[in-house]
């Protein structure tokens, strides 16, 4: 390819909402390890509905027995971690159903896992899910949407490479 190589990379990669809801700043995170951007840079949705979906291409590099959380890495190096709900570790996969397995390629829009956001809700845990850039400081910026309805697909998040 020669010279023109760098002139066809990619300069940022964008990262979509895992479900419908509502984009709010990360912010908003009642939790301070989401809020004050412990875990890294990122967004956050109020999901209306309780389907999930990959935010990205990637690989499935961590997917928690309690089925409450998802890690993915994009061709790119982004580890994305995708966290539905506050707490949700303590249900024990109760109200969770896992659509992938650790190790599994997946396109952006393919279904990862549903939740039961009503019974998650009636057992006293929120549901907002987190949307992070585990290795920000891997990057140039991430930089978050503005609050917005979403469904899945928008981009929530770009990173900047």
């Amino acid at each position: 390819m020669g010279f023109l190589s760098g002139v066809f990379k990619k300069k940022e990669v964008e990262i979509a909402s895992p479900a419908s809801g509502r984009c709010v700043s990360i912010k908003e995170v009642p939790d301070p390890t989401f809020s004050e951007e412990i875990l890294g840079k990122g967004v956050a949705v109020r999901p209306s509905e309780g389907k999930f979906y990959a935010p990205a291409d990637g690989k499935i590099n961590t997917l928690f027995p309690t089925k409450h959380a998802i890690g993915i890495t994009t061709p790119e190096g982004v580890e994305i971690l995708l966290h539905v709900g506050l707490d949700t570790v303590n249900l024990k996969g109760e109200h969770f159903t896992a659509h992938v397995e650790e190790g599994a390629s997946v396109k952006k829009g393919d279904l990862l896992l549903e939740a039961d956001l009503q019974a998650i809700q009636a057992a006293g845990y929120q549901t907002i899910t987190p949307v992070l850039v585990c290795n920000t400081a891997d990057f140039a910026d991430v930089i978050p949407a503005a609050e917005a309805d979403v469904t899945p697909g928008d981009n929530i998040l770009r990173i900047k490479l």
